[in-house]
């Protein structure tokens, strides 16, 4: 949060300077670039067209860390960036989010063209830095050690009229030795259950239908505040939301997986039947070597509660191959578990090395080529057991919610698409009457394929929502926006937040 001594007066002229946020990692990540947005636009920026590529007058790059080659991409991007600023006088380059965090003064020694570094505590003073960047004509570098506000306390640019994140915690316990993340954001600190609520009522009350509940590890939520049952007690919570429709959490960790948990998912209508939740790995070894608290008979047997309590829940998960020290054998039980979850979808990643965590000065690293033709294995059994999930759809009757943007091919294809209440994608026939996003429909699937399934035939049913309402009047209104605005000073404001994603993309839950 801004305090007064912090803020600088505000511009006295009119101005149309562009802002475009390039954002890294996972969900939490995205999550923050949409406050990024929001207090930039509060303070009087204007979001640029689609594809400026770097042509807007501030330039934001929100970043990951997880990756090994998360630095060779943010510096090959400011890179290619230099010439532009250096030929268009008064643009401006900052870089936040964890890489920012770990780096701090190495970047701006590395690429000395950008203006501003801050970090993953303190993403609410990035107008004030970048006014103060420019008063003073030389790069301003703040990292925050500890948060200054929660994310959802400040203002956001929501990229979705009809879904949004509700953050209910930051930061992580957990000490996973291939992951960097609890030294980047902080131990887990939870929200108050009253303004977790509040803020999803606030976002009912806008026209939002469908909330994500977002946390590094949501499920531990009420470890904060000593309540074991805190993250039930919230699912339920939101079942007495009236207009919520759908509500779904990211990413749960399987050492906090309660069965009050599966209880609350099963007996809450608007929870939908879905479970995002990161194994990792299938070889008890290695799950000991990655300091992960459960083994693999405890991830089956949670898959197995959840599939008896709510029997179409698609499941998804995470999971790393080429761990330091991984054997064949090792590799293997992460296949068999791969079997026997029959995940909806995985999202596999090779190991990456990151300086600065225990895997990464671990003997027994694994050569690439090994890592390489085991991930092409598992990603073609995963692909295997995708399909034929997907084709066990085909035949049923699903409530479609209408989605924005999520078939590239919808267009030429003549279709819309859409999200099932379980998350998978579908695309079916655009009808002859108007459907906005965030509109329900009805449709029979009749074909599947890994990722996605399709509804050839008719729309059944169409159900104008409250969420379309809102997404057309904000189109409305974007449409009516004037160019030119007065260029202030951030202020705290109402939270809003953002679109469902499924998947870390860190791997670090």
């Amino acid at each position: 949060m801004t305090s007064s001594s912090d803020r600088s007066p505000a511009v006295d002229v009119r101005s149309s300077k562009t802002y475009e946020v390039r954002t890294y990692g996972c969900q939490m990540n995205v999550h923050d670039s949409e406050r990024l947005s929001g207090v930039l636009e509060e303070a009087g920026y204007v979001r640029a067209p689609e594809g400026s590529d770097g042509d807007a007058d501030v330039v934001v790059f929100n970043t990951c860390a997880v990756r090994e080659n998360a630095d060779n991409r943010l510096y090959g991007n400011l890179g290619r960036l230099a010439p532009r600023k250096a030929s268009r006088p008064g643009m401006q380059i900052a870089v936040g989010g964890c890489l920012a965090q770990k780096d701090r003064d190495t970047i701006v020694k590395k690429a000395p063209w950008v203006d501003v570094v801050f970090g993953t505590h303190n993403i609410g003073k990035l107008p004030v830095l970048l006014e103060r960047a420019r008063v003073q004509e030389e790069a301003q570098v703040e990292i925050a050690e500890s948060l200054e506000a929660f994310p959802s306390t400040l203002p956001t640019r929501r990229e979705s009229a009809y879904a949004a994140w509700v953050s209910v915690s930051v930061g992580c316990n957990n000490t996973c030795t291939f992951c960097i993340v609890p030294a980047l954001r902080g131990k887990e600190k939870d929200r108050r259950t009253g303004d977790i609520l509040a803020e999803i009522e606030a976002l009912v009350d806008e026209g939002v239908s469908e909330i994500t509940l977002l946390g590094q590890n949501v499920n531990a939520y009420g470890s904060d505040i000593g309540d074991r049952e805190a993250f039930s007690k919230l699912l339920r919570a939101c079942g007495r939301i009236e207009g919520l429709e759908r509500v779904r959490f990211t990413s749960p960790h399987p050492r906090d997986f309660t069965d009050d948990v599966i209880a609350a998912m099963a007996e809450t209508p608007n929870v939908m039947p879905q479970l995002h939740m990161p194994l990792q790995s299938g070889s008890d070894t290695v799950l000991k070597a990655m300091r992960r608290s459960y083994r693999q008979e405890r991830y089956l047997g949670i898959i197995e509660k959840v599939r008896a309590a709510i029997p179409h829940a698609a499941i998804t998960t995470d999971i790393i191959v080429g761990f330091p020290g991984e054997t064949e054998e090792d590799f293997a039980q992460t296949l068999h578990v791969v079997r026997e979850a029959r995940f909806a979808q995985a999202f596999t990643f090779q190991y990456s090395k990151r300086p600065g965590t225990p895997a990464a000065t671990m003997e027994n690293q694994i050569p690439k080529e090994v890592v390489q033709a085991r991930y092409e294995r598992l990603v073609a059994l995963q692909e295997e057991i995708s399909w034929a999930e997907n084709k066990k759809q085909v035949g049923r009757t699903l409530e479609l919610m209408v989605a924005e943007g999520e078939g590239r091919k919808d267009g030429a294809t003549h279709r819309l698409s859409g999200r099932a209440p379980d998350n998978r994608l579908v695309h079916f026939t655009k009808p002859d009457q108007e459907i906005r996003p965030g509109d329900v429909v009805t449709v029979e699937i009749t074909y599947a394929a890994p990722h996605h399934l399709l509804a050839e035939g008719a729309v059944l049913e169409v159900r104008p929502t409250r969420a379309g309402d809102a997404w057309e009047k904000r189109s409305a209104a974007e449409a009516a926006k004037p160019a030119g605005v007065m260029l202030g000073l951030p202020k705290v404001g109402v939270p809003e937040p953002l679109p469902v994603a499924t998947g870390s993309g860190c791997g670090c839950d």
